[in-house]
């Protein structure tokens, strides 16, 4: 990629993520992220952080648009510009999870933009579910292959609209959306039940496997939102596709082996990260710095 000389491209921790920085011979701005091929650094890496081009917030959004065919959003969360929202999840620690990974609308890509970091904790936690899966036992391989994981919840009418009206784009407003367009607007292939309630609100029955190929490659991850957070939401009903709960030692198993393989992003002040949202969960230590800014965006990858 012609800006790829300007950068220097280093690895971090333990697994495949990549740091990119300007390369030292201050050529490098923020202009030559958009001919670096991130996204093709991205489906190697599987989490890139980009440090040291002081971006504002209309750069980042800019940066999104560049390496997405669409963006999409959290309904609970504010808007920063044309793509970025705020991250705005209580203070608790939250586990690790695929962003949107318990609903049919699961991005293609998760960016952050850190506008001022903690000056304590708070720090943001990656998983690379490739290396998850190599640490499984063959038990918990065969239970996770053998059928889908199920989510079901219930959705306020207020949220469920927004993100309809958001994804299908054409000016319609909240109020002029109906349950066809949740369908219409659902991942490729994905096996969702929606049923509208008397009040307005939404319940819904998703299933997808919480082991699976990623968007770049054949290789299975495990990367799914088992362990993932509610905030703003219902809690899930999170159980095997024939109704079964995940069985006990199961679940120890892989909460173990997460830990042991989840790296944490300490932040800095400009710094922006980009994720595989099929490979790379995410999820956050507890917050002791309320004052820190952290902005996302949900995307879609060009084809």
């Amino acid at each position: 990629m012609n800006g790829r000389h300007h950068l220097r491209l280093t690895s971090i921790g333990d697994g495949d993520g990549m740091l990119i920085t300007p390369n030292p011979d201050g050529a490098a701005d923020f202009a030559a992220l958009f001919d670096a091929g991130l996204d093709e650094l991205l489906a190697d890496a599987g989490h890139l952080l980009i440090r040291g081009f002081g971006p504002s917030v209309d750069d980042f959004n800019e940066l999104v648009q560049k390496y997405s065919s669409r963006t999409t959003l959290d309904p609970a969360r504010v808007f920063h510009g044309s793509a970025a929202q705020k991250v705005d999840s209580g203070h608790d620690p939250i586990g690790l999870h695929l962003e949107n990974g318990g609903t049919p609308y699961a991005p293609d890509l998760l960016w952050f933009h850190c506008v001022k970091a903690a000056s304590s904790g708070s720090q943001t936690t990656v998983c690379d579910g490739y290396r998850v899966w190599d640490a499984l036992s063959d038990r918990a391989r065969e239970a996770f292959d053998a059928q889908p994981v199920r989510y079901a919840r219930t959705v306020p009418a207020d949220l469920w609209r927004r993100l309809a009206a958001f994804m299908a784009g054409d000016g319609r407003g909240p109020d002029e959306v109906t349950v066809a367009d949740l369908y219409e607007q659902a991942n490729p292939g994905a096996k969702v039940e929606f049923t509208e309630n008397a009040d307005g609100s939404l319940h819904y029955d998703y299933q997808v496997y919480a082991a699976h190929p990623t968007k770049w490659s054949s290789r299975t991850a495990w990367a799914n939102s088992l362990l993932g957070p509610s905030f703003n939401y219902e809690t899930p009903d999170i159980r095997f596709a024939d109704g079964s709960s995940v069985p006990d030692d199961i679940v120890a198993e892989y909460t173990e082996v997460t830990e042991a393989v989840t790296e944490e992003v300490l932040w800095e002040d400009g710094d922006i990260g980009l994720i595989d949202n099929s490979r790379v969960m995410h999820g956050r230590r507890a917050i002791t710095d309320p004052d820190r800014t952290i902005l996302n965006s949900q995307s879609y990858a060009r084809s």
